[in-house]
């Protein structure tokens, strides 16, 4: 079971107010289920909503942010833990040590970065945590519809293509990534190896 989940998200707030709901939603959830939250460590957009949600339900937040973004007084001040760090690098790293899965709801190019880096990772068996696209109002659908056709272009491996867990409601992520089994397997990096040989 999940004690603690990292959640990628927008540092705005985005177009569509179910956006924000969403992360109040997800917040409240990861409360209730006694999660501690590890996120970016901001105080803005869907970042400070998931965060201020946690803690307005009883839960912990752990906030993890980058010094120049902290000097820039972008950080959240009522976590109940936040570390401050030197690089993206290093905040990424402690946000994946923190967590046992994570979560991206919506967000740009960093959210997306960030995901992917786990899910990465997942792949090449660096890591077993679970990984998970809470899919708001189809805001992932287009990116769902191209890691299918990555699969079906067979760039990306159908045991890998389940890595990513995609649901719309918070409850039913939170069980999907709780009920996640790695299928982690070394053959398909000896096959590359082949092929380049």
């Amino acid at each position: 079971m999940l004690k603690s989940i990292c959640v990628f998200c927008g540092s705005s707030s985005g177009a569509n107010p179910s956006y924000l709901e969403a992360a109040r939603n997800l917040g409240k959830v990861i409360a209730e289920k006694n999660i501690r939250l590890v996120y970016g460590g901001g105080n803005v957009g869907i970042m400070g909503e998931i965060a201020n949600s946690v803690l307005k339900n009883g839960g912990k937040v752990s906030g993890v942010i980058p010094k120049s973004l902290f000097d820039k007084e972008l950080a959240h001040k009522g976590l109940t833990e936040l570390i401050v760090v030197d690089t993206m690098h290093e905040r990424k790293a402690k946000m994946s040590e923190l967590s046992d899965g994570f979560i991206a709801l919506p967000g740009g190019i960093g959210t997306i970065e960030e995901f992917f880096e786990v899910m990465t990772w997942a792949q090449l068996g660096f890591q077993v945590k679970p990984c998970g696209l809470m899919n708001v109002t189809g805001y992932y659908d287009a990116l769902v519809n191209f890691m299918d056709h990555m699969t079906s272009e067979k760039f990306l491996r159908p045991e890998h293509r389940k890595i990513m867990i995609v649901e719309q409601e918070p409850l039913k992520l939170i069980e999907g990534l709780n009920d996640y089994k790695p299928s982690y397997n070394e053959k398909w990096l000896d096959e590359i190896n082949m092929l380049e040989k």
